[in-house]
């Protein structure tokens, strides 16, 4: 096994893992907020409902996005802001320090996020198909004959 071949094919497969586990997990966070499930201790202490149903909503609607890889650029790129304004919003006035006031996961999620912005959603997304589908229909119409 030849491991630059390896390391020449392995990136779409490594960006599509990152993408589809960052999902999941940015879902599960929203699926607590909305359903409670899974149980997480300290949601709805002080926030109100529509906020929690907001923040709720924009994570389960934004992970199952993500997790298919739909949109994924511009789903990505919102929710890198989101997670910004959440940091700077919610964690930042308690400590300057992520580890302190827990804003670990929203800086995690902010630059993940805003990297597959930028890099794409790799394999096995609804993008590439779209994509896919997009320049064989392309190539169709810039093969077909003119008509006179």
């Amino acid at each position: 096994m030849d491991l630059a071949a390896v390391r020449a094919a392995a990136p779409p497969y490594a960006l599509a893992l990152l993408r589809i586990i960052t999902g999941l997990l940015f879902f599960e966070h929203g699926s607590a907020k909305l359903i409670g499930f899974p149980s997480l201790p300290g949601i709805g202490g002080g926030e109100s409902h529509a906020f929690l149903a907001f923040t709720g909503a924009m994570e389960v609607v934004g992970g199952a996005l993500i997790v298919a890889g739909f949109f994924t650029a511009v789903v990505a790129f919102l929710l890198s802001g989101y997670m910004a304004v959440a940091y700077f919003w919610a964690h930042f006035p308690a400590s300057f320090f992520p580890l302190v006031n827990h804003g670990e996961s929203a800086i995690f999620f902010c630059f993940v996020f805003l990297f597959l912005a930028a890099a794409g959603p790799g394999a096995w997304a609804v993008d590439g198909a779209r994509n896919a589908a997009k320049a064989s229909r392309r190539r169709r119409e810039w093969s077909a004959p003119a008509g006179n």
